[in-house]
């Protein structure tokens, strides 16, 4: 048996796909929860932990909901000048 994942770790590794996705594909909850389900596996990560996962990422501003024909989870828009932390 595999050992559990941390909502932690599932939230990590969330944030590295919407990342590494951004201005190239729009990700949904959905997507992000297949995602680290083949990840992890689904005995390990079920669908409550992704959505934990998801509270964590949108309550920490690391990445917010983005309304355009659908629900998407985006990084959130940079404040000033492109390049500023």
């Amino acid at each position: 048996m595999s050992e559990a994942v941390t909502i932690e770790t599932i939230a990590d590794a969330m944030f590295e796909l919407v990342t590494q996705c951004n201005g190239k594909k729009s990700l949904k909850a959905g997507d992000l929860t297949k995602a680290m389900q083949a990840k992890f596996g689904e005995a390990v990560c079920s669908k409550d932990d992704c959505k934990k996962a998801i509270r964590s990422l949108i309550d920490s501003a690391r990445c917010t909901y983005s309304y355009v024909g659908g629900s998407y989870i985006v990084l959130p828009p940079k404040e000033g000048a492109a390049g500023a932390p």
